[in-house]
């Protein structure tokens, strides 16, 4: 019998859900969430154990045990039917395990939750761990690892773990791999299997477990439903593992430790070990002292070294934090004139810090920040199920049951003291710095051993540190101002027409205007999106880079005005397009307009300051240089795109031109590619039609009405169409490369297979076929044959053009090998299609039809739905309801024809593009890669692509679709 209880949880004011906190008798506590309105179900199992528990010797033990609990259980022994019933019914599983606790989640339609609910609990009751998948789950394990062995970030997180106490967990290595969990537990003597039930019977107790339920049921139903599924989980009232004191002792801090990376550039991570916050959640000493020092307006120190020309992102706050100990953590992207000026730098954080001892913790910040903090959570958006429950689960570990929803995301109690006490802690006795750069290479004298990161340490002192501060530029650092962005009319407007899709509200030779109210999400928030389209943007390598190079440049001169607007929940963005550029703002209605003209006046008024050009170029230098270290199947996504897109050029050419360009190139360059420019305007939101139009005639009276226009309307023959490569039917090509990073083991292979155009019948064939498919590719050829870790069948939308790909990643398979794999599944698929019963059929298609049936969450989701169709041209802003109108007039021998005609191996007209991607191991295959029986090489990318026919352009003129 489950015990409710009567503690109220803290919800936002928008928030329409109802919630009920219930402990069942085992002790399992059990957080249920009833939303009437929800179009997926969901639920998160977070257990209070991870890899800090994994026994000496089997490092990996609990991340793997997370992989094996999908296989199978007494219950439902078909290996990974969990997986594919999930996937039939519309939705979606994940797990991931870190320091203290792993967490199981799954989304689902609302009428498979039941069932798939009751697949979950048996994880956690009776699962089984055969030999057979053991074996091969270690497999995977070892593949995951090796995906990461090249990657920056796993890498320095493995160094400051590894440069800590030997006996604290933290030291540990948390992912596993084929030596730690076969090879040498086999040499001791150990079977891995037995560990891992021993393991799991001694930590996986319901007393260390909160589940969150998020479903459409009543919180009576849910309530019965979690009681019949999850009364059996065993409570053995294991005690929750907590690792006793900090990971550093004395000979851990005040270190230098310098470190080679593997891509370009420079980094300074400077780290102390500072009180958790989680135990003064409410006073938030942390989040005010990231606040601060993070901060990027005028007078920070980001500004100044900004302004030095020293660096090029700051970000600041606590990471790594558990109950028992906590970093604050303060990282800076350098600049190569950054990397000679680090101790100046280090000199400038800690005047800094020095500012704001002396300058005593300020009440009207705390308040400012704590009323930001507010308004942000009751009007948060809504977000999937999925990602709902996982927060709120990881939560429940941590926090009373009335802060379950708002964690540690309320600061409100104002305590000097206790921000003073964090802040004394960043002191120059108790700091750990990490210089990462390039320039390390052939100068380190040490091995971390998991990742084989090269470093050297160096001691250093306080005494130190005060000489770097006292050689330090003397620049004016000081606190922020107050922040004028912070919204104060968050009234909604009235909407006179319940517009269920975008309308063309106004349209001109400068301009088309997409309009579409909020009429579902009732919040006080906006989205507006400009695109550029400039003919003269595209039209050359050159010129792409040079716009990169100009939005680069906006950014950074808008940044220390506009970061106040993002502190205060107003977010933008400007990127650059195949045709121009993009300018994207989204959030708080009310001062949005204030930002958006800001924006618009910094590009009417564009000017090249030198220096921040020549920090610019050496970032977007890198940038490109930088593509390089991508995982192959990353590089394998980008050349399928370069092949398919026509007018796309290669990074590898505007990399070549980088060195040449100068100040004046930019300068020449934006004011002709704005001479002929049409603009396209999404405004969507909390925003009345005439706000919209306003601000529209605004932007065309600042760019195309002076006297001298910066802009002039685009002739008919210049606007911009996308077009895509029409592959031959019958062909099957294949483009291979090496890996453009030679040290990486890693080869891929992406197998596309064309549909065709933008088609309600056609689109859902392809998408039900997508759908039947999806988990028995995962099952097949990663669970079974073991390939690879990164193993997915995906849908492609090329601007409307539609179709297949097969995305593999491999360390022990060429491309060549996983391609015939590829090849077998399918035929070994055309069983499965052939005898697909009627049933199996509508629960396919029911399954889809609810995926699409499903409600956008917020705004950015159904902004981006609907700028997708008119950016892509197709402007079929009521897709989904067509196409669940040809679901249900589909038949199970359409879907077999349609396999037959577009998928099935050997089918006559199938077309079909590779792209093999390979790595050290597999080099030699590369090399004797040809031409082979029914696969077309192709040698040279561009010579291809002006071999062959195109696609015809959705997009028409001023927003029109052309028919």
């Amino acid at each position: 019998m489950a015990v409710k209880d009567d503690v109220e949880i803290f919800k936002a004011r928008i928030d329409k859900r109802d919630y009920r906190r219930v402990v069942l008798s085992n002790s399992l506590q059990v957080l249920l969430i009833s939303d009437p309105v929800t179009d997926k179900c969901a639920a998160s199992m977070n257990v209070g154990v991870g890899y800090f528990s994994d026994p000496a010797g089997l490092e990996g033990l609990a991340h793997f045990l997370e992989h094996m609990l999908f296989y199978a259980s007494e219950k439902y022994p078909v290996e990974d039917s969990y997986s594919k019933y999930i996937s039939e019914h519309g939705g979606s599983t994940n797990a991931f395990t870190s320091s203290e606790h792993t967490n199981y989640y799954f989304e689902v339609n609302t009428d498979g939750f039941e069932e798939a609910l009751d697949r979950f609990a048996q994880f956690f009751t009776k699962p089984l761990m055969s030999p057979d998948a053991t074996m091969r789950e270690i497999k995977a394990v070892d593949s995951e690892n090796k995906k990461n062995l090249l990657s920056d970030a796993w890498r320095t997180n493995q160094l400051q773990k590894h440069l800590s106490d030997e006996g604290h967990p933290y030291h540990k290595f948390s992912t596993g791999n084929w030596d730690t969990l076969e090879v040498k537990p086999k040499a001791r003597g150990l079977d891995t299997r037995e560990e891992l039930l021993k393991f799991y019977d001694e930590n996986y107790s319901a007393n260390l477990m909160h589940l969150v339920v998020y479903t459409n049921e009543s919180l009576d139903e849910i309530q019965n439903l979690v009681e019949e599924k999850f009364q059996d989980i065993r409570n053995t009232n294991k005690s929750c593992f907590h690792p006793c004191g900090q990971p550093c002792k004395s000979e851990h801090l005040q270190i230098v430790v310098r470190t080679v990376p593997i891509k370009q550039g420079h980094k300074l991570r400077i780290t102390w070990p500072v009180t958790p916050e989680i135990h003064h959640y409410t006073e938030g000493p942390s989040r005010y002292l990231g606040h601060l020092i993070g901060h990027e307006g005028e007078g920070s120190l980001y500004y100044i070294l900004k302004k030095l020309g020293w660096a090029t992102s700051l970000s600041a706050g606590e990471s790594d934090w558990s109950l028992d100990f906590a970093f604050f953590s303060v990282v800076i992207d350098l600049t190569d004139s950054g990397h000679e000026h680090v101790e100046d730098i280090i000199g400038l954080l800690f005047k800094y810090i020095e500012l704001l001892q002396h300058s005593g913790v300020c009440e009207w910040i705390f308040k400012e920040l704590s009323a930001i903090c507010e308004t942000k959570f009751h009007y948060q958006d809504k977000i999937p199920p999925n990602d709902y429950v996982v927060d709120i689960a990881s939560n429940m570990q941590f926090y009373p049951v009335k802060d379950w929803l708002t964690g540690s995301s309320l600061p409100f109690k104002f305590s000097p003291n206790v921000i003073h006490m964090v802040l004394g802690q960043l002191s120059p006795d108790n700091v750990r710095i990490f210089w990462v750069s390039k320039n390390f290479e052939g100068h380190t004298d040490k091995v971390e051993p998991w990742y084989g990161t090269g470093y050297s340490l160096e001691k250093i002192t306080g005494s130190v540190i005060q000489g770097w501060m006292a050689s330090a530029p003397n620049e004016n650092l000081h606190l922020p101002a107050p922040n004028n962005f912070i919204p104060t009319d968050l009234s909604l407007k009235v909407v006179q027409e319940k517009v269920k899709f975008p309308v063309l509200l106004r349209r001109s030779t400068y301009s088309a205007l997409w309009y579409k109210p909020d009429t579902l999400f009732s919040t006080p928030k906006a989205y507006v999106k400009i695109d550029f389209n400039c003919p003269y943007a595209g039209s050359s390598p050159e010129a792409e880079v040079l716009v990169h190079i100009f939005t680069q440049l906006l950014m950074d001169y808008l940044n220390d005005y506009a970061y106040y607007a993002q502190v205060a929940g107003l977010y933008y963005s400007i990127t650059h397009t195949d045709g121009g550029f993009q300018v994207t703002l989204l959030g708080y209605n009310h001062k949005l307009r204030i930002l958006l003209e800001t924006i618009v006046e910094k590009i009417a008024t564009f000017e090249v300051k030198t220096d921040r050009f020549s920090v610019i170029k050496e970032m977007v230098t890198k940038e490109y240089q930088n593509m390089k270290y991508q995982q192959p199947y990353q590089q394998a996504m980008y050349y399928c795109s370069l092949i398919l897109q026509d007018h796309t050029w290669p990074w590898i050419e505007q990399l070549d031109l980088l060195p040449a360009l100068q100040v004046e190139d930019v300068a020449k360059f934006v004011p002709l590619m704005l001479s002929r420019t049409f603009l396209e305007f999404y405004i969507a939101g909390n925003i009345e039609s005439h706000e919209a139009e306003s601000m529209v005639k605004h932007v065309e009276n600042v760019l195309f009405n002076y006297s001298t226009p910066l802009c002039k309307p685009l002739f008919s023959s210049q606007h911009l169409v996308n077009r895509v490569v029409k592959l031959k039917s019958g062909m099957n090509y294949f483009y291979p490369s090496e890996c453009l990073n030679p040290e990486n083991e890693n080869s891929a292979l992406l197998h596309y297979i064309q549909v065709g155009r933008d088609d309600f019948k056609l689109n859902v064939k392809l998408q039900l076929f997508a759908l039947v498919a999806k988990q028995p590719t995962f099952h097949q050829l990663r669970s079974v044959e073991q390939l690879g870790y990164i193993t997915v069948l995906l849908q492609r939308n090329d601007c409307g053009i539609r179709g297949l790909q097969f995305i593999i990643q491999s360390t022990e398979k060429s491309p060549g090998n996983i391609e015939q794999r590829v090849e077998a599944f399918l035929k070994m698929f055309e069983t499965k299609i052939y005898k697909m019963t009627i049933d199996e059929f509508k629960s396919n298609v029911n399954a889809l039809i609810d995926v699409k049936l499903e409600k956008h969450k917020n705004l950015r989701e159904e902004s981006s739905f609907f700028w997708r169709e008119i950016n892509d041209g197709t402007l079929r802003f009521d897709r989904r309801e067509h196409e669940v109108e040809a679901l249900r007039q589909l038949t199970l021998q359409e879907l077999i024809d349609f396999f037959n005609e577009y998928v099935k191996v050997g089918a006559a007209r199938k077309k079909t593009l590779s792209v093999r991607v390979h790595g050290n191991r597999h080099s030699s295959e590369y090399k004797a890669e040809v031409s082979e029986p029914n696969f077309a090489r192709i040698d040279n990318i561009f010579t291809f692509r002006r071999s062959q026919s195109l696609y015809g352009s959705f997009k028409g003129l001023s927003g029109q679709m052309k028919l």
